[in-house]
Formats: structure tokens, C-alpha cells, sequence
């Protein structure tokens, strides 16, 4: 079963009933990671039924991929707050590089927010391969 359900990656929505909307993510490729209702079973048939057995069988192995795409809608949701949803260039290469910085740039804003909430002191190597000494 899990060689059929595992594809290229997990989409989905949460709470999501209806076994129509799941029934074309698996032929794409792809693992429909979408959380069932507490009311849900099998008994619709089909992708949907396979799926739901996979998920009472398999529940831990199956969270792991739920929980990267909340981490993932996470952090384009952070990305989105910060830096706006849209991107100026005219281009889809320039586009692309601006939706990539935007990327970059929340990285480093969640890397310098760590280093003062943990009250971390970094370590920058220098060309010597000589750690550099920060001001106090």
C-alpha cells in the first residue's frame, strides 16, 4: 500500500469529506496528506476508503508527511505576512528569483530572531579559517 500512496509529495486540505476531492492527487503521483474527520470511515470504497485504512493503520507514519505540509503552509504564510504576496518583476525568471529572496530573506530574519531569543553567540569564519571575533 505504501508504494501506491506515496508519490512526489503530500497535498491537501484539512477536514476534507468528500472522496471525490481526493480521487486524482494519487494518480498524479502525489500523497494526499489531508486530515480525515472524526466521524470518517471506510465505507465510501475507492482511493478514498485506501487512504482512510492507510491512515488508521499507519497513523504516525502519516502524520510525519501531515505535519511538513502545515510546516510548509506555515512559513509561506509567515513569508506572506512579511513581505507582501505579490512580487513586482515583469519577468518569470525575475519572478522566480524575487519569490526566492523573499525565501532567503525570512531565513535569515528567523535565524537573527533565534540568536537573540536563545542568546546565542555565532561563530563567523573568517578567509583565514580563523573564527572572527564579534564587538561586545
Amino acid at each position: 500500500m505504501p508504494g501506491e500512496l506515496h508519490g512526489k509529495g503530500g497535498v491537501g486540505g484539512h477536514g476534507v469529506q468528500q472522496p471525490g476531492e481526493r480521487g486524482g492527487v494519487g494518480e498524479l503521483g502525489a500523497f494526499p496528506a489531508i486530515a480525515f474527520r472524526c466521524n470518517a470511515t471506510g465505507a465510501i470504497g475507492g482511493a478514498f476508503a485506501r487512504l482512510f485504512y492507510y491512515y488508521s493503520f499507519n497513523r504516525e507514519e502519516f502524520l510525519k508527511t501531515y505535519h511538513k505540509r502545515s510546516n510548509v503552509e506555515s512559513t509561506f504564510s509567515m513569508v506572506k505576512a512579511k513581505f507582501g504576496d505579490a512580487v513586482r518583476s515583469k519577468t518569470d525568471v525575475a519572478m522566480r528569483n524575487e519569490a526566492l529572496c523573499k525565501f532567503i530573506c525570512h531565513n535569515i530574519a528567523c535565524l537573527i530572531s533565534a540568536i537573540y531569543e536563545l542568546e546565542l553567540t555565532p561563530t563567523f569564519w573568517g578567509a583565514d579559517r580563523k573564527p572572527l571575533q564579534l564587538p561586545a
